[in-house]
Parts: structure tokens; sequence; C-alpha cells
């Protein structure tokens, strides 16, 4: 009678353990099954950008903010922050046509996005086919009457159409709003020089590097234009002043050949008996036009 209950007990050890045991297992096989299954999602899973990651990727160079961007629309094809800003830094690498691809894809999902219509203005001028922003601009100005940067990109548009006198009307336009703004006055002024009125041009550049936004690529039109009336010793301390030395000595020369055929054509005009035509200053091709156009910012 003594052994039964502790024969008893023993076995009801055992058991309890075998059964404790193959919980224990089937619980370790159940948690083997479902790890993968319940941990791919959150390998897979991305989120977008928080605002503090969006600014610090704003201060990159044009490379890193398109790879950055480009992500951020993989996340969100309907992200129109992501869509303006890949196509900003798609304009600045150069890659025009993709850049207005992308604006335009943006203005599908939202067709009263203003900053997707001025970046597809933008990228349109810069790949030197203005007529395909010009609607978009004109739209942008509609929607946002008080806004200047509309009527700076338009000028800038019309001029490249030979609308001169519609873009000097958006011009003035756009300094009635923003009396003064140095981008208005630096892409009246390439405008002007353009048509071989550089002096005019210098009086608009001078307007403009006074301002407080003014800009590098502000200053150096301005020494461009001096150097084209022959000033080249203002030009030189320009230039000097804020490029490096190899780039620097690269521009005079630039400026030095334009302004040597720029005489040879006066010379020659003036030998045969008639008026030398207005000289185009912006150079011999669309893409250097397009160079000294000021449309960053805008």
């Amino acid at each position: 009678m003594s052994r039964t209950p502790a024969v008893a007990a023993m076995v009801l050890s055992l058991t309890l353990g075998l059964i404790c045991g193959a919980a224990t297992s089937v619980q370790a096989q159940t948690s083997a099954r479902t790890a993968p299954q319940n941990a791919a999602p959150a390998v897979e899973q991305r989120r977008s950008a928080s605002t503090q990651e969006r600014a610090a990727a704003d201060r990159q160079d044009a490379l890193t903010r398109s790879v950055f961007w480009s992500r951020e629309m993989d996340l969100n094809q309907a992200d129109p922050v992501a869509g303006v800003k890949m196509a900003q830094a798609l304009r600045e690498l150069g890659q025009y046509d993709q850049a207005a691809a992308v604006a335009q894809q943006i203005l599908v999902i939202q067709p009263a996005n203003i900053e997707a219509m001025l970046e597809l203005g933008r990228a349109h001028i810069a790949r030197g086919q203005a007529f395909y922003g010009v609607a978009a601009l004109e739209q942008a100005r509609a929607l946002a009457p008080q806004d200047w940067r509309p009527l700076s990109l338009l000028g800038v548009a019309y001029q490249q159409v030979r609308r001169a006198d519609d873009a000097r009307a958006a011009w003035n336009d756009g300094l009635k709003l923003a009396p003064n703004n140095p981008e208005i006055l630096t892409n009246a002024a390439i405008a002007l020089t353009a048509e071989g009125n550089a002096a005019g041009a210098e009086v608009l550049l001078r307007r403009a590097v006074a301002q407080p936004g003014a800009t590098l690529k502000m200053r150096q039109n301005l020494a461009l234009v001096l150097g084209l009336q022959g000033r080249t010793g203002e030009a030189e301390q320009i230039i000097r002043r804020d490029l490096p030395p190899e780039q620097a000595e690269h521009n005079l020369q630039w400026l030095r050949a334009a302004t040597t055929q720029q005489a040879g054509t006066a010379v020659a005009a003036t030998a045969g008996g008639v008026q030398p035509a207005p000289a185009s200053v912006l150079g011999a091709s669309p893409s250097t036009a397009r160079t000294w156009t000021s449309l960053q910012g805008g």
C-alpha cells in the first residue's frame, strides 16, 4: 500500500513532464513555422521619409536628390511633393525630357498643382522647347495672380518662341509684384543681351546683383555683358572673384573669343556699307542660350 502512492506520484510526474515537453516542442515548431511569415512584411515594408529626412535630402546634390525622391515616388506615385522635387533634380542633371514627364505625371493626378506647372515650364524651357511649357505657365499665372514666378518664367518662354513683346509684358507685370526681383531682372537682361543691347542689359543686371537674393550666376552674367562691351578689365575682376582660377580662365578665353568675333563682324559689315546686325551674345547654339538663362529658384 505504501509503494502504490509513490509509484503513482512518479508516473504522474513523468506524464506531466512529457506533456510539458510536448507542448514546448509544439510551440517551438509552431513559432518556427509562423516566424518567417510574420517577419516577411516587416522586412519588405518601407515608409515614406519624415519631414526632417526630406529637409536633409533637399540640401544634397542633384544626383543624391534624384535617387532619394525616386524612392519616395516608388512608395507613393501620387506624392506631389516627391514628384516636383524629383523633376527639379532631373532637370538640374540635364535630364530635361524625364523632368518634364515627371512633372506632367503630377499634373495628371493634381491638375491645379502650381509647383508642378512651374517645373514643367522650366523643363521645357531647358530642353529648348518652351512652346510646350507656355500653356502650363499661363495656367499657373491665372491660378496664382500674385505670384511673380509664373511671370518670370513666362517671359523666358515667350522670348524663346520669339514673342518678345509678350516677354517684356510678362516681366514688367512680374516687377510690379516683386520690384527689383533679381531673377526677373536677370531674365529681362538676358533677352536684351540676345538682341545685342548689352548696355541695356548692364543696367538691369546691376540692379539685380545689388539685391540680397543675387546669385553667382547673375554676377557672371554682368561680367559677360561688360566684356561684350569691351570692358574686359571690369569683367575679369568679377569673374576672378567668384570662380576658381581654371574656370575663370576658361570663361575669359570664351569672352575674348566672343568679343573678337563680334568686332570682326562689325568691321566686315561697316566695310560693306551696311549696319551690323545685332549680335547674339548667348553663343552659337540654343544649348548655350539655355545655359545663361536664369531658371533656378523661379
